[in-house]
């Protein structure tokens, strides 16, 4: 009896374990199965024929598992929270390696936002700059799709102009040094990028600003890729209200001179440090753009710029870049500049500036010399065969 109660037990525990490990292999496979049924609904297949047929590839390396992000981001607790925008929610994260990123939860997805999600990855899988924020990776496993990026820690250009913090003043040449790395990161999309890309939704809260300061490029979830002959393309009307290009708003017909006009407008908010849309004395509400046109056509620049500018720049370089926001503003896209034009201006600007503080750091020098060296000029050395004797020489 004692042997077929523990023949009996064993037999118990032996089925317990063959239920409990049926049990685990089937939640796995529901797993299993309900990741790649959020693989395809995220656009997994889409996004794989995109980066085929633009040569691009996301190695394994670059995607995330869902448990890792998870973990990373606290499971997305909302301290963790970087910004909300149109697209999703950005949270803050730490990878098992230590390596700070940011990690964007996409809303619920439905089909618009699905090609936006897809577009954006498939864009930045083709570009390698500097200036242009840097994806990581993503996951298509969850529920949202995921997208991870490197982390910039000094948060957007439209905080940091309309967030004032005394302790960070916005100096002109930080002004300068922005405008000049976000032309730079355009005209590269427009001309150097193995296809030509247009941003489509530049602004100043799509600028990211480093630990240095630096600016780099985000949110391509609208951009485009163009064939190396087109000129434009045929798109719905979309993008930011004040950024918006007037000429492709009534024509549908975005270009490269249609970032051009969202640059300008980002470049005269570095000037002004106004917000996008202002009351006027009138009571007329008008667009950044338009008064800083107006206050062009007056002649009165002085009554629109940021004070700090008029205090801490130089009038010819001020006028430069005023002019330069004026021509990328031009309703007429044929008469604005192209943006390698646009970066030419300010990295000449850039150029000259240094070149005069080098002739200055030069004049100081030699000032500094001469006056350690003048004196010695009254009392010099004459030798005789026997030794050195001490005369006395007036200039």
């Amino acid at each position: 009896m004692v042997m077929l109660g523990f023949g009996i037990s064993v037999a118990a525990l032996i089925f317990l374990i063959g239920v409990w490990w049926l049990y685990i292999i089937i939640k796995k496979r529901r797993e299993i199965k309900l990741k790649e049924r959020f693989f395809k609904r995220n656009g997994g297949l889409l996004l794989e024929q995109q980066l085929t047929s633009i040569n691009a590839s996301v190695d394994k390396r670059k995607l995330f598992n869902s448990k890792e992000l998870d973990k990373a981001t606290d499971h997305f607790n909302v301290n963790r929270i970087l910004g909300k925008g149109g697209q999703g929610t950005v949270y803050k994260g730490m990878l098992t390696d230590g390596k700070i990123v940011a990690v964007k939860k996409s809303k619920v997805v439905d089909e618009g936002r699905l090609e936006e999600f897809i577009n954006e990855v498939a864009i930045l899988s083709q570009i390698n700059h500097r200036t242009v924020v840097k994806l990581l990776g993503c996951c298509l496993e969850t529920e949202v799709p995921l997208l991870v990026y490197e982390f910039i820690p000094n948060g957007t250009l439209f905080q940091y102009l309309h967030d004032q913090n005394e302790e960070l003043p916005l100096t002109w040449e930080m002004r300068l040094q922005i405008a000049t790395e976000i032309a730079g990161a355009l005209s590269y999309l427009h001309s150097a990028a193995s296809l030509p890309i247009y941003h489509r939704d530049v602004k100043s809260a799509n600028i990211l600003l480093d630990d240095k300061y630096r600016a780099k490029i985000a949110d391509f979830g609208t951009s485009i890729s163009i064939a190396i002959d087109q000129t434009h393309v045929t798109t719905k009307v979309q993008g930011t209200f004040g950024y918006l290009d007037p000429e492709f708003f009534q024509s549908s017909q975005f270009s490269d001179k249609s970032d051009v006009y969202s640059f300008g407008v980002v470049l005269v908010e570095l000037l002004t440090r106004q917000k996008l849309i202002a009351l006027t004395g009138s009571h007329d509400i008008r667009s950044l753009a338009t008064l800083f046109i107006l206050s062009m056509l007056e002649n009165n620049l002085v009554g629109i710029l940021d004070p700090e500018v008029i205090k801490l720049g130089k009038k010819e370089e001020i006028m430069t870049v005023a002019n330069l926001a004026k021509r990328c503003l031009n309703l007429s896209g044929k008469r604005r500049p192209t943006m390698k034009e646009v970066a030419m201006v300010l990295e000449g600007i850039r150029e000259s500036k240094k070149e005069s503080n080098d002739q200055q750091n030069h004049e100081e020098v030699e000032y500094m010399i001469s006056e350690v060296f003048e004196p010695l000029k009254f009392n010099e050395f004459t030798f005789t065969d026997s030794q050195p004797s001490f005369t006395k020489r007036s200039l």
